[in-house]
């Protein structure tokens, strides 16, 4: 029987919030909801007074008009439950739409509209606004996804990360996992931002030092929008070689109190909302699994059953206004415990105790200075702490023993001053201290290629320091060219790295609808502490960076529907390598080993990668009934271990192709999908002889990435339903996964105990339902 923890991905977002609907004709009650917001600037954020904002229905042809009046608020009474789109209109301004907008029954819906500035007008071309947001520092790799769009994303299992899987940036990891392997890339390329607040990884059992994880540690029914950089990002983000995640969580309901109450296969929880005094609100989410409690009433003793609770919580505060506070905790608690006869029965190479604890804290001040002056400063403090006990499968062996903790306290500024003539300035630091107390040991054991590798003992505490300075200039020096030039330099106290990083970016409004763009620089990351403090040689290794260059052409079809075309070229450097282990690459230890915790007496910085492709993409909002996505891309991504030799990399899928949308006929229900394609990644087959001889798996060193698994593809089917009540609502969906039962190979694997090879596959059909009660 598979693992559970299968279930635990599918079904821990059951719950989420889908689509609102409006209420039956036969009804003899109309249910009718509130929808509040805020006008502002897009580039200062102060608010915009006078801005005509327009609420349509394409299902019931509602149409109403108001007025945004001091500090840029409006209010919407009595607005019919459905779907809506506003639109927001002012002189001096492009046209804002904002899709998407979910009106329930007695409840209050909150949003917020951010007009950009109207670009200078020369030949007749004017650059209106639409659907789509679009910062003028940001050219190139860049997609946004409101917190309707997340919530409703059909196969994602309520995981903000796994949402992103269908962009073609992204390589297809595994089901099991959901990390983000980006144009060439591995998951410990990717950085998450949360309100401002830098969170290494967002994920419950998270693998030690990466940025992934099976299961999303954030309920996505708190998010307000999240925006994925898979290249060329600004000067800003720093510390990561290939992706940046920004996340915005919304604010708690300022004028009354809200729950909502979920139940689904895989746990349940709450969550609560309210106003504090008159100018703050808190929100609260929290979960836990019980697929624990429903294995131990089955009573199997072979199944295995991961246990999880988070709980999320933000309090926001206007001091004025001109002055906003935002306290932000995260806290995951994870546990799997697994038997012998549970491994066997499940495939695993390894059995044990595994527990993990991750929690951050943050302040974020943002200050609105003048109405061309903006700062934020945030204080955070994260934590994530490792205790495990894990045998070998087949000899029962102890491997590894672990009683870690990983820490880090942060101060983030950046600072926005807008110049005039389309120009604005931001700059900013950071610095960081980090501590971590590692108690691990790692037994002697055979290595992948079938060689001897002696124990590691890591009893140690590491204190150590990072810093950043930063600056963008974004200029318009031709009518419709924008320029934008950044700088970051970074220094690192644990190897004495100090270095810069140039990048710059260049947009041509070619016509009121095309955008040809380009963007380009050097992005660097540090090795993983874990992997820094084995040796102490390793300290000598330099930080690992990576060259983009990105460029291409932006449509828009309508204000609603874009398309983009993009190519890139990635040239990595200073990688480390093995020399024991001479054509596999330390950094993508994480497909064939259990994270980086693996001795390696002597790493050098030989190691090279590079990745090129191309990327189409094109994508609908929900205007009129129909939303959805279709991407394709072709890559190459390959490294140059030790041995000088070019292989093709562990998350190179050369061709991937996926489909996403859906249809609302009416206010009431909703029919989605999501189709992936992508071509099998390679792999380095097994020594049978050697593997039998060890009783474990050993790759075949003359064949490392030489095979590849047969191509990935599945489609996800999903149906919602919501029913509006006088005081409350109920949603209900039910969704199919794998729907034609496909059986996508996710490795092969030597068995010690049946003494033969094994396939591991990945999900196959399954059912998936759920019910969330508003209140």
């Amino acid at each position: 029987m598979r693992y559970l923890t299968v279930f635990v991905l599918l079904t821990c977002g059951a719950l989420r919030p889908t689509p609102t609907w409006a209420q039956n004709p036969e009804e003899g009650q109309e249910r009718v909801g509130i929808i509040r917001g805020q006008v502002v600037n897009g580039e200062t954020e102060m608010p915009v007074e006078g801005v005509a904002v327009t609420a349509r229905s394409p299902h019931h042809g509602a149409q109403l008009t108001v007025v945004s009046g001091d500090n840029g608020r409006f209010i919407l009474p009595g607005v019919g439950v459905g779907t809506y789109t506003l639109s927001a209109a002012s002189l001096g301004y492009a046209t804002a739409q904002v899709a998407d907008v979910v009106v329930r029954s007695n409840r209050i819906t909150f949003v917020e509209i951010a007009l950009n500035a109207t670009p200078i007008e020369m030949e007749g071309i004017v650059v209106t606004g639409g659907y789509f947001s679009k910062k003028k520092e940001e050219a190139t790799s860049r997609v946004s996804y409101s917190g309707e769009e997340i919530r409703r994303a059909p196969g994602s299992a309520g995981d903000v990360s796994r949402i992103f899987m269908t962009l073609p940036s992204v390589a297809k990891v595994s089901d099991d996992s959901n990390g983000l392997a980006v144009r060439g890339g591995s998951p410990s390329e990717n950085a998450f931002f949360v309100d401002n607040i830098e969170i290494p990884n967002i994920n419950h059992f998270p693998a030690q030092g990466s940025s992934s994880g099976p299961i999303g540690l954030l309920n996505t029914d708190l998010i307000q929008n999240a925006t994925f950089h898979t290249g060329g990002f600004a000067s800003r983000y720093g510390n990561r070689l290939s992706s940046v995640m920004d996340i915005e969580l919304r604010d708690g309901n300022r004028e009354e109190f809200d729950a909502q109450l979920d139940l689904n296969f895989a746990g349940f929880g709450a969550v609560v909302e309210g106003p504090i005094g008159g100018r703050s609100s808190y929100l609260a989410s929290f979960r836990r699994s019980f697929l624990d409690l429903l294995v131990d009433a089955i009573g199997t003793e072979t199944d295995v059953a991961p246990r999880y609770s988070d709980a999320t919580v933000k309090l926001a505060w206007d001091l004025n206004d001109r002055h906003r506070l935002v306290t932000l905790g995260v806290l995951g608690l994870d546990d799997l415990a697994a038997t012998q006869a549970a491994a066997v029965d499940n495939d695993r190479i390894v059995y044990g105790d595994q527990k993990t604890q991750e929690g951050a804290v943050g302040v974020d001040w943002r200050a609105l200075w003048s109405d061309g002056v903006l700062s934020n400063t945030t204080l955070s403090y994260m934590t994530t702490g490792y205790e495990e006990d894990l045998w070998e499968t087949s000899s029962d062996i102890k491997l590894i023993r672990k009683d870690s903790r990983e820490g880090a306290l942060t101060l983030r500024n950046t600072n926005r001053v807008r110049l005039g003539r389309g120009a604005s300035l931001r700059f900013g630091g950071e610095a960081k201290t980090l501590v971590a107390d590692f108690n691990q040991t790692m037994s002697e054991y055979t290595g992948s290629l079938g060689q001897v590798v002696p124990e590691l003992v890591m009893d140690d505490r590491v204190t150590t320091a990072r810093a950043a300075l930063f600056a963008n200039l974004v200029t318009n020096p031709l009518p419709r060219v924008t320029v934008t030039l950044g700088l970051r330099s970074d220094y690192f106290g644990y190897t004495g790295d100090w270095s810069l990083s140039p990048r710059a970016a260049l947009s041509l409004q070619a016509t009121e609808r095309t955008s040809l763009n380009l963007s380009g620089g050097i992005f660097r990351q540090s090795l993983p502490l874990i992997l820094l403090a084995q040796q102490e040689n390793n300290r000598t290794l330099p930080e690992p960076w990576a060259v983009h260059v990105v460029g291409g052409v932006e449509h828009f079809f309508s204000d609603d529907t874009r398309m983009t075309l993009e190519g890139y070229w990635k040239d990595y450097r200073d990688f480390p390598v093995d020399p024991a282990e001479p054509g596999l690459f330390v950094v993508d230890e994480l497909v064939y080993r259990y994270g980086f915790f693996f001795n390696h007496d002597q790493l050098v910085s030989e190691g090279r990668a590079r990745a090129r492709g191309v990327e189409f993409l094109l994508q609908k909002k929900l205007a009129r009934g129909f939303y959805g996505l279709a991407s394709a891309s072709y890559s190459k991504a390959e490294y140059q271990a030790g041995d000088g030799i070019w292989r093709d990399r562990v998350y190179d899928n050369r061709w991937t192709a996926s489909l996403e949308g859906g249809y609302k006929p009416s206010n009431k229900r909703e029919f989605s999908l999501r189709w992936i394609y992508a071509g099998g990644p390679p792999y380095t087959p097994l020594d049978l002889e050697a593997s039998a001889a060890e009783g474990r798996d050993v790759l075949d060193g003359s064949k490392v990435n030489q095979a590849r698994y047969p191509d990935y593809h599945s489609l996800n089917l999903r149906f919602d339903r919501r029913f509006h009540f006088q005081g409350s609502n109920l949603v209900g969906y039910v969704s199919i996964w794998n729907v034609y039962n496909r059986k996508n190979v996710a490795s092969y694997s030597w068995n010690g105990v049946k003494g033969v090879m094994d396939t591991t596959y990945q999900w196959g059909m399954l059912p998936i339902f759920g019910l969330e009660w508003e209140f």
